[in-house]
């Protein structure tokens, strides 16, 4: 029997947790649904951490099944406090709805929304008629605050003060579901792990107004091997705008994967099959560079297109061969993998290979912009560097335009 599509993203790493398995599982075999992402317009771009719902929504389409595509117009006049240390900055709604345009844009280079296969909608378009003492009567009075507060989302932004603007978004995002459950048929919630209380609230509210079931699931929040956020490099966020992060800086981050990253990244920022990935994540040694060089060519070309992915491949290659070529002139430091076990300060290590005479000087190179780890330019000398951080058993450090350092892992 063929795989739905709650097989494909379980076996692809996408799904933590569901709240009816074997219901969701069902509905997926007997039909094709509509279902519906949030996405939150505080930036005018989305970045990498969103590739995971949207990847999602794609495998969606292509088994025929109607992602809608939810820009959160009005909730952004909110706020989502879910997996927030502080409330957001308040936004006008020029801003907001300057940046769902944005954003509508870039979900249209992944998801086909021609004849109806996908929707874009945007909740200012029900939120902000919605009549305060009316909503309160209707359904304020389906929503336990004791229920609520046990929420996790919740629970963690109490202990540091939380208003009740924020504290009314779990009530808005459900009644977003409920809207969409009523006039488009949306039988179901994906999103991020820290939506699970906001999800669970509106099917909650869809049994109690509708007396029918609606179904939810939520995604890994996914990091790296080496305990970083997904998307977070040395120079910040990594964008999918082109204006924001350059495409061959996007490449870059692709092609610089932690060794150890690579299946987990093929699975679920690729359409590869699972048995091509499987031949490529066997790969070793120097070999394994052929595997993220796919990886990246396959993730770029999904949001830049084929033509940007080509051209960037083409310039990463012509740089890793002129680099190649120069490798072994360049002097070179062995270093223990114990001493790494503890990580060495990025201000240390410089200073370890003679690209600075002291560690203070270190620190005033990489601040002012002159240092750099591979072709990366570094802005924090306090960075820790760890064996996760070298790729073929070694890393290159260059100081200004010319100096280069070699340092190797050495094999005792």
């Amino acid at each position: 029997m063929d795989k739905n599509l709650y097989d494909i993203l379980k076996e692809r790493g996408f799904i933590e947790q569901t709240t009816t398995e074997n219901g969701l599982r069902h509905l997926l075999d007997g039909q094709k649904i509509t279902f519906y992402i949030g996405f939150d317009p505080s930036a005018s771009s989305l970045h990498i951490g969103h590739l995971i719902p949207l990847m999602a929504m794609a495998w969606a389409q292509k088994l025929g099944h109607r992602p809608i595509f939810l820009a959160g117009g009005g909730t952004g006049l909110v706020g989502d406090p879910s997996g927030k240390d502080k409330a957001r900055p308040i936004m006008t709604r020029k801003q907001v709805n300057q940046n769902v345009q944005a954003l509508k844009k870039q979900a249209s280079k992944i998801l086909n929304f021609n004849k109806n296969h996908a929707l874009l909608l945007n909740n200012a378009n029900w939120l902000t008629k919605l009549n305060y003492i009316e909503f309160l009567r209707d359904f304020g009075v389906h929503f336990s605050v004791n229920r609520m507060l046990t929420h996790e989302a919740i629970k963690s932004r109490l202990a540091k003060g939380m208003s009740f603007l924020e504290f009314n978004y779990q009530l808005l995002q459900a009644y977003d579901f409920w809207y969409q459950f009523k006039h488009y048929n949306c039988v179901a919630q994906l999103g991020s792990s820290d939506q699970w209380g906001n999800i669970l609230a509106g099917i909650e509210l869809i049994r109690r107004l509708e007396r029918k079931e609606a179904y939810g699931a939520v995604f890994y929040l996914l990091t790296t091997s080496t305990g970083k956020k997904m998307g977070k490099t040395e120079k910040g966020t990594v964008w999918l705008d082109p204006k924001m992060t350059s495409p061959y800086d996007y490449y870059q981050y692709w092609i610089n994967t932690d060794d150890k990253d690579v299946k987990k990244f093929f699975l679920i920022f690729t359409f590869l099959s699972i048995e091509q990935i499987k031949k490529l994540w066997q790969l070793k040694g120097a070999e394994i560079r052929k595997a993220k060089e796919i990886l990246a060519y396959e993730a770029t070309k999904i949001v830049h297109g084929k033509a940007t992915a080509e051209k960037t491949r083409s310039a990463s290659r012509a740089l890793f061969d002129k680099e190649k070529s120069k490798a072994n002139l360049i002097p070179t430091t062995l270093i223990s993998k114990g001493a790494l076990k503890r990580g060495i300060l990025i201000a240390k290590l410089f200073n370890m290979t003679g690209l600075a005479k002291s560690v203070s000087e270190a620190r005033r190179l990489i601040l002012q912009g002159g240092g750099y780890l591979g072709e990366e330019k570094l802005h924090n000398p306090n960075l820790l560097i760890t064996g996760g951080d070298f790729r073929g058993g070694e890393l290159l450090l260059r100081a200004g335009k010319k100096k280069y350092r070699r340092v190797k892992l050495a094999e005792k």
